[in-house]
């Protein structure tokens, strides 16, 4: 709720449903996924997020604002996680199809960290990461740099040497890793929102490939958050 660029973005509503909520029901179509933990602060503005997940049915683990790291080992302790499929609360557009590759390929491969963002193709907002905890444990003996600390995952994949990491790329059809559909200004807003307002009530399990159609078929929409540039960590 206290997002620097965009407060409380993640109750902010389309199609009359906060868009942390339209989210969870995206991921709640991931076929392999034992389950959703929202792991959100202790801060007293995150509460409404907590009842959020309760009247969703999905877990909630509320830990450090800075230290992300921790609160992500802290929702694996506390629900009992062995292998984590992570995503950011501000990619309400992911889509179950993309997190489900990330898994099954993870599976595949036998390696440390799998994810979509090593090498950007699809677009902003499709980001997953699959990882087992016991690696998140392994980050948390080796560095209390704060930067990695903040960014949890960041240390995995800045650390080759360490850990064995692959790629997920997309496909052609899906592949504009300069589209933002993530969630962090109001500009990312105003697109999010029409495109739920445009799909969303006529198939509400749309998929990526008909958000890059309905943008290809209406070209002003993709100008709603052009010039915003995205920050990398």
């Amino acid at each position: 709720m206290g997002s620097s660029r965009l407060p409380g973005k993640v109750l902010m509503e389309s199609v009359g449903k906060p868009m942390l909520e339209l989210m969870v029901e995206r991921l709640k179509r991931v076929p392999s996924l034992d389950g959703i933990v929202i792991a959100t602060t202790t801060n007293p503005g995150d509460r409404p997020i907590e009842e959020l997940a309760g009247r969703l049915g999905v877990g909630c683990h509320r830990g450090s604002e800075d230290d992300v790291l921790a609160r992500l080992i802290g929702a694996t302790e506390e629900h009992g996680i062995e292998v984590v499929v992570q995503t950011t609360g501000d990619c309400p557009l992911i889509d179950p199809v993309v997190v489900e590759e990330c898994i099954q390929i993870y599976r595949r491969s036998n390696v440390d960290y799998v994810s979509n963002i090593l090498e950007r193709s699809y677009p902003i907002g499709m980001d997953t990461q699959v990882f087992a905890a016991s690696v998140l444990a392994d980050v948390a003996r080796r560095t209390d740099d704060p930067v990695d600390r903040e960014h949890g995952s960041v240390f995995i994949y800045h650390h080759p040497e360490i850990y064995s990491l692959k790629n997920v790329a997309a496909p052609e059809a899906l592949t504009d890793p300069k589209l933002r559909l993530t969630l962090d200004t109001a500009e990312d807003y105003k697109l999010i929102d029409r495109i739920f307002a445009d799909l969303y009530p006529a198939n509400s399990a749309f998929t990526l490939g008909n958000v890059l159609t309905l943008l290809r078929n209406n070209p002003d929409y993709r100008a709603f958050n052009a010039d915003i540039r995205h920050r990398y960590v």
